[in-house]
Protein backbone atom coordinates (compact mmCIF):
# COMPACT_ATOMS: atom_id res chain seq x y z
CA UNK A 1 0.00 0.00 0.00
CA UNK A 2 1.27 3.49 -0.87
CA UNK A 3 1.72 5.59 2.26
CA UNK A 4 1.62 9.36 2.70
CA UNK A 5 4.96 11.07 3.40
CA UNK A 6 5.45 13.15 6.52
CA UNK A 7 6.67 16.74 6.65
CA UNK A 8 9.78 17.83 8.51
CA UNK A 9 9.08 18.90 12.11
CA UNK A 10 10.17 22.53 11.54
CA UNK A 11 7.57 22.94 8.78
CA UNK A 12 4.83 23.06 11.39
CA UNK A 13 6.44 26.07 13.08
CA UNK A 14 6.44 28.38 10.07
CA UNK A 15 4.20 29.33 7.16
CA UNK A 16 3.91 26.95 4.25
CA UNK A 17 6.46 27.55 1.50
CA UNK A 18 5.13 26.99 -2.00
CA UNK A 19 7.37 27.27 -5.03
CA UNK A 20 5.90 28.30 -8.39
CA UNK A 21 8.04 27.44 -11.40
CA UNK A 22 7.57 29.86 -14.29
CA UNK A 23 7.60 27.08 -16.89
CA UNK A 24 8.18 28.13 -20.49
CA UNK A 25 8.32 31.90 -20.14
CA UNK A 26 7.41 32.40 -23.80
CA UNK A 27 3.97 31.05 -22.87
CA UNK A 28 1.38 32.26 -20.37
CA UNK A 29 3.00 30.78 -17.25
CA UNK A 30 4.37 34.02 -15.76
CA UNK A 31 1.13 35.86 -16.50
CA UNK A 32 -1.23 33.32 -14.93
CA UNK A 33 1.08 32.91 -11.93
CA UNK A 34 1.16 36.64 -11.23
CA UNK A 35 -2.57 37.05 -11.78
CA UNK A 36 -3.25 34.16 -9.41
CA UNK A 37 -0.95 35.57 -6.75
CA UNK A 38 -2.60 38.96 -7.06
CA UNK A 39 -5.88 37.31 -6.08
CA UNK A 40 -4.51 34.99 -3.38
CA UNK A 41 -2.11 37.31 -1.56
CA UNK A 42 -2.89 38.11 2.04
CA UNK A 43 -2.73 34.69 3.67
CA UNK A 44 -0.34 34.68 6.62
CA UNK A 45 0.16 30.93 6.61
CA UNK A 46 1.68 30.54 3.13
CA UNK A 47 4.65 32.10 1.34
CA UNK A 48 5.05 31.94 -2.43
CA UNK A 49 8.38 31.74 -4.24
CA UNK A 50 8.33 32.30 -7.99
CA UNK A 51 11.22 30.30 -9.45
CA UNK A 52 12.68 31.55 -12.71
CA UNK A 53 13.91 34.64 -14.52
CA UNK A 54 13.43 37.76 -12.37
CA UNK A 55 13.56 39.99 -15.47
CA UNK A 56 10.60 38.14 -16.96
CA UNK A 57 8.68 38.58 -13.72
CA UNK A 58 9.51 42.29 -13.65
CA UNK A 59 8.45 42.81 -17.28
CA UNK A 60 5.23 40.84 -16.79
CA UNK A 61 4.37 42.80 -13.64
CA UNK A 62 4.87 46.08 -15.48
CA UNK A 63 2.67 44.97 -18.37
CA UNK A 64 -0.08 43.95 -15.94
CA UNK A 65 0.29 46.94 -13.65
CA UNK A 66 1.27 44.80 -10.65
CA UNK A 67 4.01 45.55 -8.08
CA UNK A 68 7.18 43.56 -8.68
CA UNK A 69 8.00 41.02 -5.93
CA UNK A 70 11.44 41.22 -4.29
CA UNK A 71 14.26 39.02 -5.59
CA UNK A 72 15.84 36.69 -3.03
CA UNK A 73 19.21 34.95 -3.07
CA UNK A 74 18.01 31.73 -1.38
CA UNK A 75 14.78 29.98 -0.53
CA UNK A 76 15.36 30.53 3.19
CA UNK A 77 14.72 34.25 2.67
CA UNK A 78 11.07 33.51 1.89
CA UNK A 79 10.39 33.74 5.62
CA UNK A 80 10.48 37.52 5.22
CA UNK A 81 8.25 37.81 2.15
CA UNK A 82 4.74 36.72 1.26
CA UNK A 83 5.77 36.60 -2.42
CA UNK A 84 9.32 36.58 -3.75
CA UNK A 85 11.30 35.63 -6.86
CA UNK A 86 14.23 33.21 -6.78
CA UNK A 87 16.51 32.59 -9.72
CA UNK A 88 18.38 29.40 -8.80
CA UNK A 89 22.15 29.24 -9.28
CA UNK A 90 23.42 27.02 -12.05
CA UNK A 91 23.30 26.73 -15.83
CA UNK A 92 20.14 28.76 -16.33
CA UNK A 93 20.10 30.61 -19.64
CA UNK A 94 18.51 34.05 -19.37
CA UNK A 95 16.58 35.89 -22.10
CA UNK A 96 15.91 37.36 -24.55
CA UNK A 97 13.39 34.67 -25.40
CA UNK A 98 11.40 33.96 -28.56
CA UNK A 99 8.25 31.79 -28.55
CA UNK A 100 9.05 28.11 -28.10
CA UNK A 101 12.81 28.68 -28.19
CA UNK A 102 15.37 26.23 -26.82
CA UNK A 103 16.68 28.81 -24.36
CA UNK A 104 13.29 29.01 -22.65
CA UNK A 105 12.91 25.22 -22.73
CA UNK A 106 16.30 24.63 -21.10
CA UNK A 107 15.59 27.27 -18.46
CA UNK A 108 12.21 25.70 -17.67
CA UNK A 109 13.85 22.34 -16.98
CA UNK A 110 16.52 23.91 -14.75
CA UNK A 111 13.86 25.73 -12.72
CA UNK A 112 11.82 22.53 -12.41
CA UNK A 113 14.88 20.65 -11.18
CA UNK A 114 15.77 23.39 -8.69
CA UNK A 115 12.24 23.51 -7.29
CA UNK A 116 12.01 19.74 -6.95
CA UNK A 117 15.40 19.60 -5.23
CA UNK A 118 14.37 22.37 -2.82
CA UNK A 119 11.25 20.36 -1.96
CA UNK A 120 13.29 17.20 -1.37
CA UNK A 121 15.67 19.15 0.87
CA UNK A 122 12.78 20.54 2.92
CA UNK A 123 13.37 24.14 1.85
CA UNK A 124 10.00 24.17 0.08
CA UNK A 125 6.95 22.21 1.21
CA UNK A 126 5.43 21.96 -2.23
CA UNK A 127 5.44 23.33 -5.73
CA UNK A 128 3.05 24.46 -8.44
CA UNK A 129 4.39 24.16 -11.96
CA UNK A 130 3.48 26.49 -14.80
CA UNK A 131 3.17 24.88 -18.25
CA UNK A 132 6.15 23.82 -20.36
CA UNK A 133 6.36 22.82 -24.00
CA UNK A 134 7.39 19.19 -24.41
CA UNK A 135 8.04 19.85 -28.09
CA UNK A 136 10.44 22.73 -27.33
CA UNK A 137 12.24 20.68 -24.66
CA UNK A 138 12.75 17.75 -27.01
CA UNK A 139 13.89 20.16 -29.72
CA UNK A 140 16.57 21.31 -27.26
CA UNK A 141 17.82 17.68 -27.15
CA UNK A 142 16.63 17.08 -23.57
CA UNK A 143 15.02 13.65 -22.99
CA UNK A 144 11.62 14.48 -21.54
CA UNK A 145 8.24 12.79 -21.14
CA UNK A 146 6.47 15.27 -18.88
CA UNK A 147 6.82 17.23 -15.65
CA UNK A 148 5.12 14.44 -13.68
CA UNK A 149 7.61 11.85 -14.91
CA UNK A 150 10.55 14.25 -14.44
CA UNK A 151 9.69 14.91 -10.79
CA UNK A 152 8.97 11.23 -10.13
CA UNK A 153 12.46 10.33 -11.33
CA UNK A 154 14.01 13.20 -9.39
CA UNK A 155 12.30 12.01 -6.21
CA UNK A 156 13.59 8.45 -6.59
CA UNK A 157 10.96 6.77 -8.76
CA UNK A 158 8.52 5.82 -6.00
CA UNK A 159 5.06 5.07 -7.44
CA UNK A 160 3.22 8.22 -8.43
CA UNK A 161 -0.01 8.90 -10.25
CA UNK A 162 -1.27 11.74 -12.40
CA UNK A 163 -4.64 12.88 -11.13
CA UNK A 164 -6.72 15.50 -12.93
CA UNK A 165 -9.58 17.02 -10.99
CA UNK A 166 -11.94 19.93 -11.15
CA UNK A 167 -15.54 21.07 -10.68
CA UNK A 168 -18.07 22.44 -13.13
CA UNK A 169 -19.91 25.72 -12.50
CA UNK A 170 -22.31 23.88 -10.16
CA UNK A 171 -19.49 22.40 -8.05
CA UNK A 172 -19.94 18.90 -9.47
CA UNK A 173 -16.49 17.30 -9.38
CA UNK A 174 -14.76 14.87 -11.68
CA UNK A 175 -11.51 13.25 -10.55
CA UNK A 176 -9.49 11.06 -12.88
CA UNK A 177 -6.26 9.17 -12.20
CA UNK A 178 -4.38 7.88 -15.24
CA UNK A 179 -3.08 4.30 -15.33
CA UNK A 180 -0.74 5.36 -18.16
CA UNK A 181 0.27 8.93 -18.91
CA UNK A 182 2.15 10.27 -21.91
CA UNK A 183 2.23 7.32 -24.28
CA UNK A 184 1.39 6.88 -27.95
CA UNK A 185 -1.97 5.12 -28.18
CA UNK A 186 -0.42 2.11 -29.91
CA UNK A 187 1.72 1.45 -26.79
CA UNK A 188 -1.04 1.64 -24.19
CA UNK A 189 -2.27 -1.97 -24.25
CA UNK A 190 1.22 -3.45 -23.99
CA UNK A 191 2.09 -1.05 -21.14
CA UNK A 192 -0.82 -2.01 -18.90
CA UNK A 193 -0.04 -4.46 -16.09
CA UNK A 194 -2.10 -5.77 -13.19
CA UNK A 195 0.50 -4.43 -10.75
CA UNK A 196 0.45 -1.00 -12.37
CA UNK A 197 -3.33 -0.75 -12.27
CA UNK A 198 -3.37 -1.96 -8.66
CA UNK A 199 -0.88 0.79 -7.80
CA UNK A 200 -3.11 3.35 -9.52
CA UNK A 201 -6.08 2.16 -7.45
CA UNK A 202 -4.02 2.44 -4.26
CA UNK A 203 -2.93 5.96 -5.20
CA UNK A 204 -6.52 6.94 -5.92
CA UNK A 205 -7.54 5.66 -2.48
CA UNK A 206 -4.74 7.66 -0.91
CA UNK A 207 -5.83 10.74 -2.85
CA UNK A 208 -9.34 10.47 -1.42
CA UNK A 209 -7.87 10.40 2.08
CA UNK A 210 -5.63 13.41 1.43
CA UNK A 211 -8.60 15.30 0.01
CA UNK A 212 -10.58 14.38 3.14
CA UNK A 213 -13.46 13.05 1.06
CA UNK A 214 -16.24 11.40 3.04
CA UNK A 215 -16.12 8.38 0.72
CA UNK A 216 -13.52 6.73 -1.52
CA UNK A 217 -15.59 5.11 -4.25
CA UNK A 218 -13.22 4.24 -7.07
CA UNK A 219 -14.32 3.04 -10.50
CA UNK A 220 -12.00 1.55 -13.11
CA UNK A 221 -12.39 2.05 -16.85
CA UNK A 222 -12.07 -0.71 -19.35
CA UNK A 223 -9.55 -0.32 -22.15
CA UNK A 224 -11.64 -1.56 -25.05
CA UNK A 225 -15.07 -0.43 -26.30
CA UNK A 226 -17.84 -1.84 -24.07
CA UNK A 227 -15.09 -2.98 -21.65
CA UNK A 228 -14.17 -5.77 -24.05
CA UNK A 229 -17.62 -7.39 -24.30
CA UNK A 230 -16.60 -10.37 -22.21
CA UNK A 231 -13.42 -10.96 -24.18
CA UNK A 232 -14.94 -10.67 -27.64
CA UNK A 233 -13.41 -7.25 -28.20
CA UNK A 234 -10.11 -7.62 -26.34
CA UNK A 235 -8.88 -9.61 -23.37
CA UNK A 236 -7.20 -6.87 -21.30
CA UNK A 237 -10.24 -6.40 -19.05
CA UNK A 238 -10.28 -10.10 -18.13
CA UNK A 239 -6.55 -10.80 -17.98
CA UNK A 240 -5.11 -7.52 -16.62
CA UNK A 241 -7.64 -5.04 -15.28
CA UNK A 242 -10.13 -7.21 -13.39
CA UNK A 243 -7.42 -9.05 -11.37
CA UNK A 244 -6.16 -5.66 -10.14
CA UNK A 245 -9.67 -4.67 -9.06
CA UNK A 246 -10.15 -8.03 -7.30
CA UNK A 247 -6.85 -7.67 -5.43
CA UNK A 248 -7.62 -4.10 -4.38
CA UNK A 249 -11.05 -5.11 -3.09
CA UNK A 250 -9.47 -7.91 -1.05
CA UNK A 251 -7.19 -5.23 0.44
CA UNK A 252 -10.26 -3.31 1.62
CA UNK A 253 -10.43 -0.62 -1.08
CA UNK A 254 -13.89 0.41 -2.29
CA UNK A 255 -13.30 -0.16 -6.01
CA UNK A 256 -15.36 -1.67 -8.82
CA UNK A 257 -14.99 -2.25 -12.54
CA UNK A 258 -13.88 -2.44 -15.22
CA UNK A 259 -16.72 -0.44 -16.75
CA UNK A 260 -17.23 0.83 -20.31
CA UNK A 261 -15.73 4.31 -20.41
CA UNK A 262 -18.59 5.73 -22.49
CA UNK A 263 -21.01 5.38 -19.57
CA UNK A 264 -18.66 5.43 -16.59
CA UNK A 265 -17.78 9.12 -16.80
CA UNK A 266 -21.44 10.08 -16.87
CA UNK A 267 -22.00 8.04 -13.72
CA UNK A 268 -19.00 9.63 -12.00
CA UNK A 269 -20.13 13.11 -13.03
CA UNK A 270 -23.55 12.58 -11.48
CA UNK A 271 -21.91 11.52 -8.22
CA UNK A 272 -21.86 7.70 -8.23
CA UNK A 273 -18.06 7.57 -7.87
CA UNK A 274 -15.34 9.75 -6.34
CA UNK A 275 -12.41 8.83 -8.63
CA UNK A 276 -12.19 7.18 -12.03
CA UNK A 277 -9.10 5.20 -13.06
CA UNK A 278 -8.55 5.85 -16.75
CA UNK A 279 -6.45 3.51 -18.87
CA UNK A 280 -4.89 6.19 -21.05
CA UNK A 281 -4.43 9.94 -21.35
CA UNK A 282 -7.25 11.10 -23.61
CA UNK A 283 -9.75 8.60 -22.22
CA UNK A 284 -9.59 10.55 -18.96
CA UNK A 285 -8.71 14.08 -20.02
CA UNK A 286 -11.40 14.59 -22.65
CA UNK A 287 -14.29 14.26 -20.15
CA UNK A 288 -12.33 16.12 -17.46
CA UNK A 289 -11.75 19.12 -19.70
CA UNK A 290 -15.34 19.06 -20.87
CA UNK A 291 -16.40 19.46 -17.23
CA UNK A 292 -13.63 21.68 -15.84
CA UNK A 293 -11.69 23.30 -18.66
CA UNK A 294 -10.89 26.49 -16.71
CA UNK A 295 -10.81 25.00 -13.22
CA UNK A 296 -9.00 21.69 -13.73
CA UNK A 297 -5.83 20.88 -11.80
CA UNK A 298 -3.08 18.32 -12.38
CA UNK A 299 -1.93 16.74 -9.09
CA UNK A 300 0.96 14.28 -8.80
CA UNK A 301 -0.16 11.82 -6.13
CA UNK A 302 2.64 9.90 -4.39
CA UNK A 303 5.51 12.38 -4.39
CA UNK A 304 7.19 13.12 -1.03
CA UNK A 305 6.03 16.72 -1.47
CA UNK A 306 2.94 18.43 -2.85
CA UNK A 307 2.97 19.18 -6.56
CA UNK A 308 0.08 20.59 -8.54
CA UNK A 309 -0.19 22.32 -11.89
CA UNK A 310 -2.77 24.15 -13.97
CA UNK A 311 -4.37 21.84 -16.50
CA UNK A 312 -3.53 23.81 -19.63
CA UNK A 313 -0.61 24.38 -21.96
CA UNK A 314 1.70 27.26 -22.83
CA UNK A 315 -0.88 29.03 -25.06
CA UNK A 316 1.78 30.74 -27.16
CA UNK A 317 -0.89 32.43 -29.27
CA UNK A 318 -2.06 34.68 -26.42
CA UNK A 319 1.18 34.96 -24.42
CA UNK A 320 2.12 38.53 -23.54
CA UNK A 321 -1.30 39.93 -24.44
CA UNK A 322 -2.78 39.98 -20.94
CA UNK A 323 -5.59 37.64 -22.03
CA UNK A 324 -4.67 34.47 -20.13
CA UNK A 325 -7.27 33.11 -17.71
CA UNK A 326 -5.65 32.37 -14.31
CA UNK A 327 -8.51 30.20 -13.01
CA UNK A 328 -6.66 26.90 -13.34
CA UNK A 329 -3.52 28.33 -11.71
CA UNK A 330 -5.62 29.72 -8.85
CA UNK A 331 -7.21 26.29 -8.44
CA UNK A 332 -3.76 24.62 -8.48
CA UNK A 333 -2.46 26.96 -5.78
CA UNK A 334 -5.56 26.48 -3.64
CA UNK A 335 -5.36 22.70 -3.94
CA UNK A 336 -1.66 22.74 -3.00
CA UNK A 337 -2.52 24.88 0.03
CA UNK A 338 -5.35 22.49 1.00
CA UNK A 339 -3.12 19.44 0.70
CA UNK A 340 -0.39 21.06 2.77
CA UNK A 341 -2.90 22.04 5.44
CA UNK A 342 -3.93 18.38 5.67
CA UNK A 343 -0.32 17.25 6.01
CA UNK A 344 0.60 20.00 8.48
CA UNK A 345 -2.30 18.99 10.72
CA UNK A 346 -1.14 15.39 11.11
Amino acid sequence: MVESPSLRPDSRLRPQRLGITLGDVTGVGPEVALKALQELQGSKDVQYVMIGDSEVVDQTCKSLGFPTPPVIASVQETFHHSVAVWCPPGPVLMGPYTPGCSTAAIAAIEWLRAAGTACLEGLLDGMVTAPVSKEAILRANIPFVGQTEFLTELAGNSPTGMMLLGPDDRERWLRVLLATTHLPLKQVASSLTTHGILTSIQLASRACRELALSRSRIAVCGLNPHAGEGGKMGSEEIEIIRPAVTQARSDGIDVTGPYPADTLFHRAYRGDFDVVISMYHDQGLVPLKMVAFDSGVNWTVGLPFVRTSPDHGTAYDIAGKGLANPSSMIAALRLAHQLLNARFSK
